[in-house]
């Protein structure tokens, strides 16, 4: 086996290391942020329609704010941090919001069910998995063009 092979697979698989921990960090702040929109819309009894909205506000919100929390530490200022999580989650977390609501949308009984019933949580848990699904592609291939780097 040659040095470049070896090299090669270090940069791959800190590729896909890097794009795994950057479609976690993605899912938090997603995640939370529809949790929230749910868990204010269920008692507040709004429409569906009214309730999706305010989740994918704040699933977009928490996500941004997640992402600049590490380049803010880092000494970035309000508007280039802003601007390096637009470039570098914005897609992302569009993907992941997409694929978080049509899974709710689509799975039997979810946006009938209250907080308790365990169906909201089952679908809320399968949507975030599809988001995370669907978000990982995209995050591996900022991670290889070199737009993501933050760790």
């Amino acid at each position: 086996m040659n040095n470049n092979s070896n090299e090669h697979n270090h940069v791959t698989l800190s590729n896909t290391r890097l794009a795994f921990s950057a479609t976690v960090h993605c899912l938090l702040g997603c995640g939370l942020g529809e949790v929230a929109g749910m868990v204010i819309s269920v008692p507040a009894n709004l429409d569906n329609h009214s309730s999706m909205i305010l989740s994918i506000v704040l699933g977009a919100v928490f996500g941004f704010a997640f992402g600049m929390l590490p380049l803010r530490k880092a000494g970035f200022g309000w508007k280039p941090a802003f601007k390096q999580v637009l470039i570098a989650e914005g897609l992302s977390i569009a993907v992941m919001e997409t694929f978080e609501v049509l899974v709710q949308l689509y799975t039997p009984g979810v946006l009938e069910a209250g907080l308790g019933d365990f169906i909201f949580w089952e679908g809320m848990v399968l949507s975030l998995i599809a988001g995370f699904i669907a978000a990982y592609p995209v995050n591996y291939l900022f991670v290889r063009k070199g737009i993501r780097h933050m760790h």
